[in-house]
């Protein structure tokens, strides 16, 4: 089925700067929310992991005024990669979600893995598969850890920033779920999810060794569909909360427990 790909809409923020150490920053204010609003500058952001940022990162981070950073790695993500950067008087707080690439053994293979290997693990539409069933599964299976976070913000976490590894999966479902308890359209969601495809948003994977083969076409056209950001695994997420709950303002309501006096809090925290 063809997708069609939603376009940058009118009203977003002006562009993030490209941190060296930092991959995928950006904020998500000037989308328009519910009630003719518009979700304000300067209150949401969203990255890849804060472990490599420099100390030139780490002194701009400091100007957001940051109140929480939402760490969604997991353990083998900081063995790997390592704990944020210390940002004075900010409050880190790791909430391990679901991994599309689960588990320790699947990244190794992803990493050091040979053809052989990724083509039985990925070939086939395998690896595209993997990424709608994770998107689907973060949102079905994590509705406590996002109801965590939306209440967090409602009460007193803002300015927030949200990342996991690469800023794409799962900060992408966490900021998708609090677009939606702000009243952002799904179109305007995906456009915003869509930027983590930008050159200088991507993540850098890592294959280890020097053979010809580890780089090769056929090598990154296997890898392609775990590190690309696709509006159909998106959508899957969205239509699984049509499916569980028959639209946005059910799954707030009961998959989030988001009462209306809680939801209205959030949106005059984060909306103009």
């Amino acid at each position: 089925m063809t997708q069609q790909i939603p376009q940058p809409l009118p009203g977003a923020p002006e562009p993030a700067p490209e941190l060296a150490g930092v991959r995928n920053f950006r904020d998500v204010g000037g989308l328009a929310g519910a009630d003719g609003r518009r979700v304000r500058p300067g209150r949401l952001f969203r990255s890849g992991h804060l472990a490599h940022a420099t100390e030139t990162d780490a002194e701009f981070l400091r100007t957001l005024g940051l109140h929480t950073v939402f760490d969604f790695r997991n353990g083998a993500d900081m063995a790997l990669e390592g704990p944020d950067v210390e940002l004075t008087g900010v409050r880190n707080v790791n909430i391990p979600l679901t991994d599309p690439a689960d588990g320790r053994a699947f990244w190794k293979m992803v990493r050091e893995g040979d053809l052989g290997q990724l083509r039985t693990a990925l070939g086939d539409g395998r690896a595209a598969a993997r990424m709608t069933q994770s998107y689907r599964t973060m949102v079905l299976s994590r509705t406590a850890e996002h109801a965590r976070v939306v209440h967090a913000l409602a009460e007193d976490s803002v300015p927030a920033l949200m990342h996991c590894a690469a800023g794409k999966d799962r900060a992408g479902v966490s900021i998708a779920v609090t677009l939606l308890a702000l009243g952002v359209g799904r179109e305007a969601i995906v456009a915003d999810y869509l930027e983590s495809n930008a050159p200088h948003n991507r993540y850098r994977v890592r294959r280890g060794g020097d053979a010809a083969e580890q780089r090769s076409p056929e090598v990154l056209e296997l890898l392609a569909p775990l590190f690309d950001a696709r509006a159909e695994y998106l959508l899957a997420a969205f239509g699984t909360i049509d499916e569980r709950w028959g639209g946005t303002e059910r799954y707030l309501a009961e998959g989030l427990g988001l009462a209306p006096a809680t939801l209205e809090r959030l949106r005059d925290r984060l909306l103009d």
